[in-house]
C-alpha cells in the first residue's frame, strides 16, 4: 500500500514508473507521471473521512455518475490522466444524459446506498481527487462539460463553498430565536415567496450557492409558480411568507429578516444585490445591517 502525502503535505507522491496515454489514431502520445491508485483512494479517505472499502465505493458511485454525464470521448479524455484501476469506472458507450445537478447526487445516493447529504460530500471529495490527479487543461476541460449548477461540487477556490444545510437554518435559528423546524419553515416560506416576486433566471443563480434541499425547494416553487415575476409590495410578500409558514402576520418580518441576512452570506454580496436589485425599496429594510447607535 502506498503512503502518499497527506492533505497538508503539499503535492500528493508520484507512482515510480510512468503510465503511457491512450491516444486516438494519428495523435502524438505522451507520457506522464500520475498519481497512484493506493494514494488515489487513500487521500479519498482522509478527505471524505471514510473507511477503505466506502472511499472505493464512493469513487465508484461518483465516477460511475459522471461517466453517464459526460460522451465517450470525454470520458476517454479524462481516463487517460487517471489511475488504470479507475478506468472501468469511467467505461461508457452511450451518448450523454443531460441531466442537473440534482439527479447527479440522486444517482451517486442510489448507487452508494446514503442519503442526499452524505452523496453531496463524497461526490465533492472525489472532484477534489480529480482536481489533484488531472492536468488543469483536463480539469477545465470537464468543467467545462458541466453545467452552471455543478459548480458548488467542483473544486475551484473559496467563491464555491456552500454553506451546509444545517449552518443556514442554525444562522436562521440564531438571528430569529427559533428552533430548527421553524427555521426551516421560515427559511422555505421566503424562498418560496421569492421565487413568486424574482426573475426565473435569478432564481437559478441562487440555487447554484444554495444547499441540495433549499435547491429542491427552489425547484418545486419553480414548477407551481410558471410564468413572469410577479410585483407585489412588502407587505404582500409578508402575508405571503406568513402563509405558508404557518404563523401570524406579525412575526413574518422578523423571520424574513432572519432568512434574508443568511442568505446574504450564503450568496455573496454581488450574486446577493444582483437578486435584490429587482425588489422596490421598500423591501431594503429586510437586508440591510442595523447601525449601533452612537
Amino acid at each position: 500500500m502506498s503512503t502518499g502525502a497527506g492533505l497538508g503535505g503539499g503535492a500528493a507522491k508520484r507512482r515510480d514508473t510512468p503510465r503511457r496515454r491512450i491516444g486516438r489514431p494519428g495523435e502524438v502520445l505522451t507520457v506522464e507521471m500520475q498519481m497512484d491508485y493506493d494514494q488515489f483512494i487513500a487521500n479519498l479517505e482522509r478527505i471524505a473521512g471514510l473507511d477503505p472499502d466506502a472511499a472505493v465505493q464512493a469513487a465508484r458511485a461518483t465516477l460511475e455518475t459522471l461517466a453517464e454525464r459526460l460522451s465517450k470521448e470525454e470520458a476517454r479524455d479524462l481516463v487517460n490522466d487517471l489511475p488504470p484501476e479507475l478506468g472501468p469506472m469511467l467505461f461508457t458507450d452511450s451518448p450523454a444524459e443531460r441531466f442537473d445537478v440534482d439527479e447527479f447526487l440522486r444517482r451517486v445516493s442510489e448507487r452508494e446506498r446514503v442519503d442526499i447529504a452524505a452523496a453531496r460530500r463524497h461526490s465533492e471529495a472525489v472532484f477534489t481527487m480529480l482536481a489533484r490527479t488531472i492536468s488543469a487543461k483536463r480539469l477545465a476541460h470537464l468543467m467545462a462539460q458541466l453545467p452552471k449548477d455543478f459548480t458548488p461540487l467542483l473544486p475551484v477556490g473559496p467563491d464555491t463553498e456552500v454553506l451546509s444545510m444545517e449552518t443556514f437554518l442554525d444562522r436562521v435559528s440564531r438571528r430569529a430565536g427559533l428552533d430548527s423546524a421553524a427555521s426551516r419553515r421560515a427559511t422555505e416560506a421566503v424562498l418560496e415567496t421569492l421565487v413568486e416576486r424574482v426573475a426565473e433566471g435569478s432564481v437559478d443563480h441562487m440555487s447554484v450557492r444554495l444547499p441540495a434541499d433549499l435547491r429542491l425547494v427552489l425547484k418545486r416553487a419553480k414548477a407551481a409558480s410558471p410564468g413572469p415575476a410577479s410585483r407585489m409590495p412588502v407587505d404582500e410578500f409578508l402575508r405571503r411568507v406568513a402563509e405558508r409558514a404557518k404563523i401570524p402576520t406579525y412575526l413574518a418580518p422578523v423571520q424574513a429578516r432572519a432568512v434574508f441576512h443568511t442568505l446574504r452570506e450564503a450568496l455573496g454580496d454581488k450574486e446577493f444585490f444582483d437578486l435584490v436589485v429587482q425588489l422596490s425599496g421598500d423591501y431594503e429594510w429586510l437586508w440591510i445591517r442595523r447601525r449601533s447607535a452612537a
